[in-house]
């Protein structure tokens, strides 16, 4: 069983949305959706070292989008689906958020 650490603050949308728009980090989200992976098999995917691969994937992993298991050697990595499908709900409602109701303005352009 996987055991996720604990953090005191959880990410925002906002840091799930930055970790995600780093080309490398998007391409291994797109990597990780097919499954689980090693960093091994990501590096040969990308083409990158293996520092790389590990710095970008510590951010998604910070940002809580994947998460990793230390097996002997190697380290897997694989989506947390339930962050990935709840951002865009979570996207929505803070784009939609309740906000006061417009009224005339005495002096508005308009």
């Amino acid at each position: 069983m996987i055991t996720l650490p604990e953090s005191t603050v959880a990410p925002t949308v906002l840091d799930q949305l930055k970790a995600l728009s780093h080309e490398i980090r998007f391409e291994l989200v797109r990597y990780l959706a097919g499954g689980e992976r090693c960093v091994c098999d990501l590096e040969a995917l990308l083409n990158l070292p293996q520092s790389k691969v590990s710095y970008h994937l510590a951010i998604l992993r910070d940002a809580e989008l994947v998460w990793a298991e230390q097996r002997g050697k190697n380290t897997y990595y694989a989506l947390r689906q339930d962050q990935l499908f709840g951002l865009g709900g979570a996207l929505l409602n803070d784009i939609f958020v309740q906000s006061s109701s417009l009224t005339h303005q005495d002096k508005s352009i308009c």
